[in-house]
């Protein structure tokens, strides 16, 4: 209804669909007749016919497995999941397919590229140059998200290659002879077990009750800052770069693309440590192909969606 008071025009088609051969679940296909994409539409349209669950038990996330089935070794999400009705009245307007799923408060837009993900509706309600600016901002704080960690870790193994205008950078002591005067645990060590740790922290802060989020996240902060450096398991600069990119994963509004680009640093990490400046090239080739090879439900790249 809401979406329908946004467009008032008689090309915006909605077919009911059931799915789910126990729960009879009311999915609503919606459309622009006269801007979508046949080929997505028929692809789709066959999908939720031929559709063999048995039930949608966690709702428009059960619908989106049953219509793609994503690999498994590739993170990167397929679909985008919008709770607002002028955004998903927007996707409309470009030829997009909404579905709609009966108990979710949720809508799943199709087909989806990775610049959707990136992209956040409050952008579009700023003057021009401003909203521009916040896109530009949230793609470099991705970018440095995924390869500012790798970058400082390669550096660390290589201390030749840094500049002399950039060598406060450096770790005291990060050169072979006398690493193990300042770095306790190996750099790569503390990177892991800093980012389980934040994760830790984050699923630890879903759980806690409201009243009792701020105070404990405090004393979290001041264990895992101060503390932690002071007793010799971390060092500062590793926290600070750690703090840099568990913050910096907030500003993407969708959580499963942050976990994909985490996955990714992570992979970076570990390869670089391994095999250094050949494990750091093969890390970023790896995560250009994740990204260029994934394909969307109509079948286009990811990197760039086909509309009409």
């Amino acid at each position: 209804a809401l979406m329908r008071r946004r467009i008032r025009d008689p090309h915006l088609i909605m077919e009911m669909y059931e799915a789910g051969t126990s729960t009879r679940t009311d999915v609503a296909l919606c459309y622009m007749s006269d801007r979508v994409d046949r080929e997505l539409l028929t692809t789709i349209q066959n999908k939720l016919e031929e559709s063999k669950s048995q039930d949608l038990k966690m709702s428009q996330q059960s619908l989106a497995e049953a219509l793609f089935q994503r690999k498994w070794y590739n993170p990167f999400p397929k679909y985008k999941f919008t709770e607002r009705p002028d955004t998903a009245c927007a996707c409309l307007m470009e030829g997009k397919v909404i579905i709609l799923t009966d108990t979710s408060p949720s809508a799943l837009i199709l087909p989806t590229s990775i610049f959707d993900m990136i992209e956040e509706a409050n952008d579009y309600y700023f003057p021009p140059i401003t909203g521009i600016y916040l896109k530009i901002s949230r793609v470099l704080i991705t970018l440095l998200t995924v390869f500012m960690v790798p970058l400082f870790l390669l550096f660390m193994q290589n201390p030749a290659w840094i500049p002399e205008i950039f060598r406060f950078v450096l770790i005291e002591g990060t050169t072979r002879d006398v690493i193990e005067d300042t770095v306790n645990i190996p750099l790569i060590f503390q990177i892991l077990i800093l980012e389980l740790a934040i994760d830790g922290l984050r699923l630890a802060a879903l759980n806690t009750p409201s009243m009792l989020s701020t105070p404990l996240s405090v004393i979290a902060g001041i264990v895992m800052g101060e503390f932690s450096v002071e007793s010799g398991w971390f060092n500062s600069e590793i926290m600070l770069y750690m703090a840099f990119v568990s913050i910096a994963n907030y500003t993407q509004p969708n959580f499963e693309l942050g976990y994909a680009l985490k996955f990714m640093r992570l992979l970076l990490l570990i390869l670089t440590a391994i095999f250094n400046l050949p494990g750091f090239l093969t890390g970023c080739l790896i995560v250009i192909l994740c990204i260029t090879f994934n394909k969307t439900l109509s079948g286009h790249s990811y990197l760039n969606v086909k509309l009409n």
